[in-house]
């Protein structure tokens, strides 16, 4: 690690409320991703829920600027939800765009093209989706989508987002 602290954190006095309100908040860790080949993205989303159902589904929040928008779009409106545990760490960093990563965000990643795109294939924990509507907010798109297929791993140890960090969850 190269310093203790966020490089680009903003002083205390200058945080959005509603940002620190919502970190406040204990939130999955999970990646999506969505993509042809050449033209693959991926973010790490906090801000996401699941309903089962027939058909169950998802809603997420993708910031408006990010690439992962414009590569859903590439897959035809499929993308992949993988969900992080605690050794992926570093990946959902660089996913989110706060660790760098010489070469792309993929690099060293182990990935499977799919017709949904990416399949980071040491993330045993994933949905397939694809998207049955959006709305377009100030800063984000609201993605609905419809879960078509589900992987289940031992997920045993899962990251968690609490206050800015990926944390352990612990059992007392």
């Amino acid at each position: 690690m190269i310093h203790d602290d966020h490089p680009f954190q903003l002083p205390p006095e200058d945080r959005d409320p509603v940002r620190q309100f919502r970190g406040r908040l204990v939130a999955p860790v999970t990646v999506v991703t969505a993509g042809k080949e050449g033209n693959e993205a991926a973010l790490t989303v906090s801000s996401l829920m699941i309903a089962e159902g027939e058909p169950a589904s998802v809603v997420l929040l993708i910031g408006t600027t990010t690439d992962l928008w414009d590569a859903i779009q590439s897959t035809s409106g499929r993308f992949i939800v993988h969900i992080v545990d605690t050794a992926r760490r570093e990946d959902a960093d660089a996913f989110a765009g706060i660790r760098p990563r010489p070469g792309g965000v993929f690099r060293g990643v182990p990935t499977e093209q799919s017709e949904w795109g990416p399949v980071l294939t040491d993330v045993a924990d994933r949905m397939y989706c694809s998207r049955s509507a959006y709305t377009e907010l100030p800063f984000h798109y609201l993605v609905e989508g419809e879960v078509q297929k589900v992987e289940l791993g031992d997920l045993t140890d899962p990251a968690v987002y609490f206050r800015g960090d990926h944390r352990r969850l612990e059992k007392k």
